[in-house]
């Protein structure tokens, strides 16, 4: 353990005699040691001053000042951005270079430059065309296994192979799905740069274009013991037609040999619409969902914490929730989840996001997910109980159907 001055280290032996020795020095030691341990754990906003530890010291700025100052605060968050990324060698933000080419498939929509590439890092103008490194039904960058049923995934608890829902139309079994597996694909590319990414090594994947894999190959892999496919990362997001093309071989095989076969994506959502509107069709044909993580309500907030507007997220959310949800109410065809970021992500944030989703429809499931330290933002705590609970009472205000995931997380 280091002492105040930074310059030794005194461990809990050294200090113990201290505190049976002389009770007045004793106090003064112990009260010197937890103002110190307490302040090694606050990080300080570099617009307001204020220090707790429920702000991340690296990513610079408290939530209060990212909503109301918010041209002080992103230019710190954007700095934290581009740093992160260009270690990877990936555009800071997404380019609107002139004379560029428009990509098109993500909400991004980058327009890219000659010998530049788009924010996701697979797509790349050569020469004044564009050349996809990943996305296509030729070649898709991603990492694919077996999850075997039940699985612990974000959905699971109204998920035909976890809890038998749809049975027998869309599930085995009127109960978990023993036997079966899930074909798990993660996606080596994104459309978000989330600063508390989990899975933030995607983004060697999306830098190397590797491993990759055909749609044909892919969809080989749904064997007879296959009864779903979940589409995550990274994100499904840029590489949508390569996910589209793969759901499209397997189900129509499915459907000729008389198997279930059920196709979710699990998406920041930052999608074009006409391909988020494909994928919510064979989600509905085929018993699965769409889990769309709605990560803030506040606009400022998402760019601070993931690095674009989350204007798209909220319009595809809303498109397919009016499209779809009410065809197949009886198996959700559409969720929502929120990862709970201590001193980001707070009751009135949760809030806001069940208002919006209840006037699509309160019927529609919604997750409030643990957080976990991990990437840049790891100086944060985990959710802690409490604020987990409160969350979910602001949410149950609006919606018929919370749950609060990933419970042993939560401090």
């Amino acid at each position: 353990m280091k002492s105040a001055d930074a310059t030794t280290y005194t461990t809990r032996r050294d200090i113990y005699p201290l505190f049976i020795h002389d009770s007045s020095r004793t106090r003064v030691i112990f009260i010197d040691l937890v103002k110190f341990l307490w302040s090694s754990f606050m990080g300080k906003c570099l617009v307001c001053g204020e220090k707790t530890p429920t702000i991340s010291a690296s990513l610079g700025v408290c939530s209060k000042c990212i909503r109301e100052k918010p041209e002080q605060a992103l230019e710190i968050t954007g700095r934290v951005h581009a740093k992160s990324r260009a270690r990877f060698g990936l555009p800071s933000v997404p380019p609107r270079d002139a004379g560029g080419l428009s990509c098109g498939v993500c909400a991004n929509n980058c327009v890219i430059g000659i010998g530049k590439s788009g924010f996701c890092g697979l797509v790349w103008n050569v020469d004044g065309r564009l050349v996809r490194f990943g996305g296509t039904a030729e070649k898709g960058v991603l990492e694919w296994y077996y999850d075997s049923l039940p699985t612990n995934c974000v959905g699971w608890w109204f998920c035909p192979g976890c809890t038998g829902k749809g049975y027998p139309k869309y599930a085995y079994k009127p109960e978990a799905e023993y036997g079966y597996a899930n074909l798990a694909v993660f996606y080596g590319a994104c459309s978000y740069d989330c600063l508390y990414c989990q899975n933030w090594h995607y983004r060697n994947s999306a830098v190397k274009h590797k491993p990759c894999m055909s749609a044909e190959a892919l969809a080989e892999k749904v064997d007879k013991h296959v009864s779903c496919i979940c589409y995550f990362g990274g994100d499904p997001s840029p590489q949508m037609p390569h996910s589209l093309e793969v759901s499209r071989i397997a189900l129509e095989k499915a459907k000729a040999e008389k198997r279930i076969l059920r196709v979710c994506w699990e998406t920041n959502g930052y999608i074009s619409p006409k391909l988020a509107v494909k994928a919510a069709e064979y989600a509905l044909e085929s018993g699965g969902n769409i889990k769309s993580d709605l990560k803030t309500w506040s606009e400022e907030l998402n760019i601070a914490l993931c690095g674009v507007s989350n204007k798209p997220t909220l319009e595809n959310f809303k498109m397919l929730g009016e499209k779809v949800y009410k065809q197949r109410p009886e198996l959700p065809v559409l969720s929502a989840s929120t990862l709970l970021i201590p001193g980001y992500i707070n009751a009135e944030e949760v809030e806001n996001i069940a208002k919006f989703i209840s006037e699509i429809d309160p019927n529609i499931p919604y997750t409030l997910l643990a957080f976990y330290p991990c990437y840049v933002m790891n100086d944060l705590p985990t959710t802690s109980k409490k604020q987990a609970m409160e969350c979910q009472r602001v949410a149950e205000k609006h919606l018929k159907n919370t749950r609060i995931g990933n419970f042993h997380l939560l401090a």
